[in-house]
C-alpha cells in the first residue's frame, strides 16, 4: 500500500490516510450497486458520508482508490459486498424510541386485546432493528401486560440488513448508560447489570431474550421468508432510506405478513401518502388494514395456529 505524500499510477499524491478521493464516476458505481442490492438511495449529499464509512475497510484491504474497492467487491470478491453493505448501514437506535407509540399500545391497544375471551400467541416484527433496542422495547413491554402465566404467548422478530447489528441483537448486550431510556419497572424486571468482564453493560433476562429471535433481511430482497402473520409490525425510520418505487415495493411485503387486524408503525418522519389505498391511519405513524370489517379497527383477530 503506498503512503501518504506518495503518487498513485495517476501521478495524485495520496492524501494523509492513504486513500485518493472518490470520483464522480466511482461515486455513481456505488449509488447503483446500493440501491440495486439494498434499495437504499444516496444523493449526491452522501458522497462524504459513503467515503466515511468505506475508508476504513479499503484501508484493511489495502486498497488506495474506492473504484478498485468497486471492482474488488463486484467482481472478485463478491461475498465482499455483504462486509461493504454493513459498513453503509445507520444503527442509530434507543430504547422506547417515538415513546408515544408504546403509549398507543398501552392505552388503546392492549385493553381491547386483553378484553378478548380467547388469549392468542402476540407475534411482533422490528424491521430493521438494528442492534436490538427496539425488538427488546417491544418485548419488555408485552411481557409486562401479558405474563407468563396469563394464556397469552409472545413470540418478537427483529430483522436488520447488516450482519454486524444483528449479532449485537443477538448478544442482548448494551451499554449501561441506555439504562436511562428504559422506564424504571421494565428495567428492574428484565435487565441484569453486568460485573467483572462486562462491567458497564447489561444483558437481557433469559426470560425475555427467549421471546426474541433475530435474522438477517434485505427488506429490498425479492420476497420475504416465510415468517407468518404478525399482529404487530415497526418499520420506522427505515422507509426514509428508498426511492418512492421500492418504498412502496416494501410496504406491499410488510403488508403480507400484517396480520387481518395487525397495526403497522412507521417513523414519524415516514408517510404512506400517494403509495398505497390498503392502510388507515389510526394516529399520524400508526396504520391497519383498510379492508378490515366494520367494527373497532383495533379489535383482536379471531383465534390462529
Amino acid at each position: 500500500m503506498l503512503a501518504a505524500g506518495e503518487r498513485d499510477r495517476a501521478g495524485a499524491v495520496l492524501p494523509e490516510d492513504g486513500l485518493r478521493r472518490i470520483t464522480d464516476r466511482e461515486f455513481g458505481l456505488f449509488q447503483t450497486l446500493i440501491h440495486g442490492t439494498a434499495g437504499i438511495s444516496l444523493g449526491p449529499a452522501k458522497k462524504e458520508l459513503l467515503m466515511g464509512r468505506l475508508g476504513r475497510r479499503l484501508r484493511q484491504l489495502n486498497l488506495t482508490t474506492y473504484g478498485a474497492y468497486f471492482e474488488y467487491a463486484t467482481q472478485r470478491h463478491p461475498e465482499e459486498l455483504v462486509h461493504l453493505l454493513d459498513a453503509i448501514c445507520t444503527h442509530e437506535t434507543s430504547f422506547f424510541r417515538e415513546r408515544y407509540q408504546f403509549d398507543f399500545l398501552e392505552q388503546q391497544v392492549f385493553p381491547l386485546w386483553k378484553a378478548s375471551p380467547q388469549p392468542w400467541r402476540i407475534r411482533a416484527w422490528s424491521a430493521g432493528c438494528a442492534t436490538g433496542e427496539e425488538p427488546y422495547s417491544l418485548a419488555m413491554t408485552l411481557r409486562h401486560h401479558f405474563p407468563p402465566g396469563s394464556g397469552w404467548g409472545l413470540e418478537v422478530l427483529g430483522t436488520d440488513l447488516s450482519t454486524r447489528a444483528v449479532e449485537r441483537a443477538r448478544a442482548a448486550i448494551w451499554p449501561v448508560q441506555k439504562a436511562k431510556e428504559i422506564p424504571v419497572p421494565y428495567l428492574r424486571a428484565f435487565m441484569l447489570r453486568g460485573t467483572g468482564s462486562q462491567q458497564g453493560m447489561m444483558k437481557a433476562v433469559p426470560e425475555l431474550s427467549e421471546c426474541v429471535r433475530i435474522e438477517r433481511l434485505n427488506l429490498n430482497a425479492e420476497a420475504y421468508p416465510a415468517f407468518g402473520l404478525f399482529d404487530l409490525i415497526f418499520c420506522r425510520n427505515v422507509l426514509i432510506y428508498f426511492s418512492a418505487e421500492i418504498k412502496a415495493r416494501v410496504v406491499q411485503r410488510l403488508l403480507s405478513h400484517l396480520a387481518p387486524a395487525g397495526l403497522l408503525f412507521l417513523g414519524h418522519a415516514e408517510g404512506l401518502s400517494g403509495m398505497t389505498d390498503q392502510l388507515y391511519g389510526l394516529s399520524p405513524t400508526v396504520y391497519r388494514r383498510a379492508d378490515l370489517p366494520h367494527g373497532d379497527p383495533r379489535t383482536p383477530p379471531r383465534e390462529r395456529s
